[in-house]
């Protein structure tokens, strides 16, 4: 158990960010023993100005203007920070050195912008952990006066090509060059490692709400839905990266006796894809997150309908723990990652087998023994759990390196 630590986290997502985040749900189980500070990545300039009317964009422009408090406390034990600095734009730079001079003169103003905010809460002789930042957090282990730097990686973020673009050369070295580095799935951890031999799988958390399987009444979305017909859903972000419209196209149309509702925000593939011209494949759009729960729970399969890629491939989806929490018969893509679940997942190879597999789930035996299994084995992916992994590690490390 870590007690009594001071710990800096910088997020990729920000603290008012609608998603789910690991890394605000790391921050949360961290803070109920230690001291937190949540930084938010830094508003840079182009995003000032083409988001310039969102309210998260103006609560930003507020800070670096000292028109408003940069730090937010949000529980006990737990502060968000606002950085009080405007960055510049720099992916999009080459040469190399070019992007690099004004990337490490970014990280500068963001240190300073973090140092600033320690000194007003107090905090020294801290943690700082960085979730997944490779351009933003670049130098920050070496502007700011930590104690110990842990790298977290949580998707091979590489596979995109804002990432990739400078990634390529940075990702490698901002691993060497931490203390420690975490990840959520065995796949990222053996990654790390190529560079970093202190690299660690301390697994993945889920949080249910205690509320969320209570019996709910029927989302008002699926009074258009034909009552006959068994749903077949998916909850989370479409994004055709990540998620295969071909085979969703071939499930809907393989059975058009089967509803297919998708719950969640499109990008521009998922909006004009032919999914919207299929009469049994239902889109309902972003829903609140203490709404995902009764959407899930009157799913009759859960499907996670991914594709197999870079990014894909050695992710650990989330959204599987969330259903098996309540206690929903699962079909997913088979990869690496998706192994650590084949005993309570239906685990499916190609479009045809996903198909078969959905039908398999569908006419399963309500066995109770099965539904206990599935909840209890979500059960054993808590952040405390995963957070608890860290602290062990990083005690191990402290001790090690406070005696040498």
């Amino acid at each position: 158990m870590l007690i009594n630590e001071n710990v800096v986290i910088v997020g990729q997502q920000p603290w008012d960010t609608t998603i789910g985040s690991n890394c605000k749900d790391i921050a949360l189980e961290m803070s109920k023993n230690n001291k937190v500070l949540y930084v938010n990545s830094p508003l840079d300039r182009i995003t000032a100005i083409r988001h310039q009317e969102e309210d998260a964009v103006k609560k930003r422009k507020e800070v670096v203007a000292s028109k408003t408090n940069a730090i937010v406390k949000i529980k006990e034990n737990l502060w968000n920070l606002y950085p009080s600095c405007l960055v510049e734009s720099v992916n999009w730079l080459k040469p190399f050195w070019l992007f690099d001079y004004f990337n490490a003169r970014n990280n500068r103003k963001f240190a300073k912008s973090i140092t600033d905010a320690l000194t007003e809460l107090g905090f020294n002789d801290f943690i700082l952990f960085n979730d997944n930042e490779i351009i933003k957090c670049f130098y920050l282990s070496d502007y700011l006066d930590s104690k110990l730097n842990i790298y977290y990686s949580r998707d091979y973020i590489l596979a995109t090509p804002y990432w990739r673009k400078h990634g390529i050369k940075l990702e490698p070295q901002i691993i060497a060059k931490n203390d420690l580095c975490f990840a959520n799935s065995s796949y990222l951890r053996d990654y790390c490692k190529q560079y970093n031999p202190n690299a660690y799988d301390v697994g993945q958390g889920c949080s249910i709400p205690d509320t969320a399987t209570n019996p709910q009444e029927r989302p008002a979305d699926f009074e258009k839905l034909d009552n006959q017909k068994p749903i077949v859903g998916y909850l989370g972000a479409l994004q055709s990266i990540r998620l295969d419209i071909e085979l969703i196209k071939h499930l809907a149309e393989s059975k058009p006796e089967w509803n297919i509702v998708l719950v969640g925000p499109e990008d521009t593939q998922f909006m004009n894809s032919e999914l919207h011209g299929i009469p049994n494949v239902v889109f309902t759009g972003s829903k609140p997150p203490e709404q995902l729960w009764q959407y899930i729970q009157h799913f009759d399969v859960c499907i996670n309908p991914q594709l197999i890629n870079e990014l894909t491939i050695g992710n650990y989806p989330r959204k599987i723990d969330e259903y098996l929490a309540m206690s929903k018969p699962v079909v997913a893509i088979r990869t690496e990652a998706m192994n650590l679940f084949k005993d309570f997942v239906y685990l499916a190879n190609d479009k045809e087998d996903f198909v078969n597999q959905v039908e398999a789930a569908l006419a399963e035996d309500k066995d109770e023994s099965v539904v206990t299994a599935r909840k209890l084995f979500a059960a054993s992916h808590t952040w405390e759990n995963s957070v608890n992994k860290m602290y062990t590690v990083i005690d191990e490390y402290l001790c090690q390196h406070q005696n040498n």
